[in-house]
């Protein structure tokens, strides 16, 4: 990502992280924008046929489509048809939970892993959904002073209508299994990087963090990775973190401490330990090579 590019991201994400929301149109001129998927859940409705790659299936779109995107889970699309145009929302949990909602959106079948994240809709729906997205652009625009609770009224409105929709899914067929959840796994791995606060450390650590937050059972993780790979699970979690480690200690002037704190270790000298028998060198020592 380019310099110009990296701080127009940066600048959405901050935006977005203070009210909470973000409605746009998306056109396959604009595309729409780049932001940070580990920080927001995303609804979005299209005209256009994708191929989506949501955690270990691949689906393909019809004509319109809704989609549900999870931030704790892996996801990617290409598009199919050459022209398509929508209406995305961006929200964080915080912003929807000011709704009295006792379900966690992780565990909505909307969101979850395994649930069903994309419907295909058809002209009725599509003009429901689409007449509930133009409301947010339009009320998003608006001075009036709730306009907060009405936008997480029409969000909840969204994932109502999806709720009562039979769920279609289309999976293409998939050979490996080891190879999915590999790749799924490492895109994960990826998306806990970089650590770009002290204020939200890392928080998936271990190859039974990553097993949770994908369902499945660590075992099955395990030998799925060594098999594809060849390495362990967590061989590639701790050369990941080591390589953040590296990165911080260059490009960031946060003590030992804060850096210790931030790759999720409880006290700089588990930090210290950790990185001396992974390197053979002392976290200082980087910095003072390069001085």
């Amino acid at each position: 990502m380019n310099k110009k590019r990296q701080t127009e991201t940066s600048e959405f994400n901050s935006e977005l992280k203070l009210q909470g929301f973000k409605i746009y149109k998306t056109d396959s001129k604009s595309g729409g924008h780049n932001y940070s998927r580990k920080d927001f859940y995303k609804i979005n409705i299209t005209n256009g046929k994708f191929l989506f790659h949501y955690a270990d299936r691949t689906i393909e779109t019809e004509e319109t489509y809704l989609f549900f995107g999870n931030p704790h889970i892996p996801y990617s699309c290409d598009p199919v048809s050459k022209e398509f145009h929508g209406y995305t929302c961006l929200f964080t949990e915080d912003f929807l939970k000011q709704i009295d909602r006792s379900e966690s959106l992780q565990q909505s079948p909307l969101f979850k892993l395994g649930g069903t994240p994309i419907f295909n809709l058809n002209n009725s729906q599509r003009e429901i959904i689409s007449d509930l997205f133009r409301k947010m652009v339009d009320e998003q625009q608006s001075t009036y002073s709730f306009k907060d609770e009405l936008i997480r009224n029409y969000i909840s409105l969204i994932i109502h209508e999806a709720l009562k929709m039979q769920p279609t899914e289309n999976s293409a067929t998939q050979n490996n299994a080891a190879k999915r959840i590999t790749s799924v796994f490492l895109e994960l791995l990826e998306r806990q990087f970089p650590i770009e606060s002290t204020d939200h450390p890392l928080e998936l650590r271990t190859a039974q963090d990553y097993a949770k937050q994908l369902s499945v059972h660590v075992n099955y993780l395990n030998s799925s990775v060594k098999e594809i790979t060849g390495k362990p699970t967590t061989s590639h979690i701790t050369d990941r973190i080591i390589s953040e480690a590296k990165a911080l200690l260059l490009h960031t002037d946060w003590n030992i401490s804060e850096i210790a704190y931030a790759l999720g270790f409880e006290y700089p000298t588990y930090f210290n330990n950790f990185f001396k028998k992974k390197t053979g060198c002392v976290p200082k020592s980087i910095r003072k090579d390069n001085i």
